[in-house]
């Protein structure tokens, strides 16, 4: 298994990759760099689209349009590069929390996880976002007490959720109604040994902690590992079944695109790393591709109701 470089311009911290299926291009957001970027894969051509604050994830939406989640809430793009209308305010101090990793559910919810900035606590949470009725979109509170909200992906018959508290090195997998939408119980699929004391960048002894996932067509859960160097294919059962190295230190998210859904995509990150470790990863923050034996889940798009009328 070889990686694939999709850039060369790194970011500072590449997240939330999705394959657009019509368009046929990669999309995926700089976080501190505040950019929706894309890129076509077959010609290389890339743009980037400044945003007024950190976007945490994105999704598609119908007829071109985009949803965004910003730090003070989530907006709808009706196109790329144009105005951005606000549809909602999630409940949370912005000063110490913003959005962070999110995705769409098969009846297109948009769900976001926040990250508690300070890390002392766990504050964040997991909202759901409804925007499919006439009316102006709901949210509820799906779950909190979590550092670092990431992780998030369903399988394949849509009744797991899987959400991950980077912070505490766990990923968690709840029962899911999609129809009621209600989360149901609750196990673990994956605890991670805490960072070492005294461990730095290129040290053995540590696996990092579970950050992006996707869910292949088989149903196995496919987690980008930060500061492990690593990606991890881990069964339903909690069986690590794969453990693939990535060419940067920091990995931040995959999912699985092109016309097979067979390429795995990754994001990783170089924002505040250590001047060593980028010397033995140079091309920290650049966005990687890699064929694999197994198809990933399409992307699943966000539903807008009169939103888009």
């Amino acid at each position: 298994m070889t990686w694939q470089a999709v850039t060369t311009e790194p970011n500072q911290l590449g997240e939330s990759p999705f394959w657009h299926p019509l368009e046929q291009q990669l999309y995926w957001v700089d976080i501190p760099g505040r950019l929706i970027c894309r890129c076509n894969v077959f010609t290389g051509a890339r743009e980037a689209w400044s945003m007024l604050s950190e976007p945490g994830c994105i999704a598609p939406a119908p007829n071109g349009a985009l949803v965004v989640a910003l730090r003070d809430g989530i907006y709808l793009a009706r196109a790329w590069g144009s105005a951005l209308q606000k549809l909602v305010q999630l409940d949370y101090p912005t000063a110490t929390t913003r959005a962070n990793d999110g995705k769409c559910d098969v009846l297109g919810r948009l769900w976001v996880g926040t990250y508690y900035e300070p890390r002392d606590l766990p504050l964040a949470a997991l909202y759901c976002i409804d925007a499919r009725g006439p009316d102006a979109a709901q949210v509820r509170q799906m779950a909190d007490a979590s550092q670092v909200a990431n992780g998030l992906a369903w399988s394949p018959d849509a009744k797991t959720l899987y959400w991950a508290d980077t912070g505490a090195g766990q990923v968690h997998a709840w029962d899911w109604d999609a129809s009621s939408n209600t989360l149901g119980c609750q196990r673990l699929l994956a605890q991670f040994a805490a960072k070492p004391q005294g461990w730095h960048s290129g040290r053995a002894g540590y696996l990092g902690r579970p950050d992006g996932a996707a869910v292949d067509s088989a149903g196995n859960y496919w987690v980008a590992m930060y500061e492990g160097a690593r990606v991890l294919q881990i069964a339903p059962s909690g069986e690590v079944l794969t453990d693939i190295a990535t060419p940067a230190q920091c990995p931040t998210m995959v999912c699985f695109g092109g016309d097979d859904l067979k390429t795995l995509y990754l994001t990783t990150a170089r924002h505040k790393r250590p001047t060593s470790e980028l010397e033995n990863y140079p091309q920290s923050g650049c966005v990687f591709s890699l064929r694999v034996e197994v198809a990933g889940l399409p992307v699943n798009f966000f539903q807008c109701g009169a939103n888009l009328k």
